[in-house]
């Protein structure tokens, strides 16, 4: 379980989850940008050709709100506003032939786009539905 700030009540088992292989290559860039301390903020804002986008940069303290959990020796970090947005999700590293990349498993997009950074979610935060598209 992870714990929330600000309020300091517990998370349900909800959260962004890291695998073991997004936690290596993070701690591998970590390492080289002499970065120690450092975990992963996520992120979503508005853009992309889906409507929102997935943000990924490093950080090292807790802003008051943030859900916050430790998954394989890294610290991620999400803020209240994109939780709703990327609750449940998965990040993976995948290093294939082509190339390598974090990729996102969001079961809260309703669409994506074809490059992978971008997506559309049913409803705002705010419980509005999004403009649509063209989806």
């Amino acid at each position: 379980m992870a714990e929330m700030s600000g309020n300091g009540a517990i998370a349900q088992e909800v959260g962004v989850f890291l695998t073991e292989a997004a936690a290596a290559k993070l701690r591998s860039i970590l390492e080289e940008k002499g970065k120690t301390g450092y975990g992963l903020r996520v992120f979503v804002t508005g853009g992309g050709c889906g409507g929102m986008q997935y943000g990924m940069t490093f950080e090292n303290e807790e802003r008051e709100g943030d859900w916050v959990a430790e998954q394989h020796g890294i610290k991620v970090y999400v803020d209240p506003v994109s939780m709703f947005y990327i609750q449940g999700s998965r990040i993976d590293y995948v290093d294939t032939l082509m190339g390598g990349g974090f990729h996102i498993e969001n079961p809260n997009a309703v669409s994506t786009c074809g490059c992978g950074s971008s997506f559309r979610t049913a409803q705002t935060h705010t419980g509005e539905e999004p403009a649509s598209c063209g989806y």
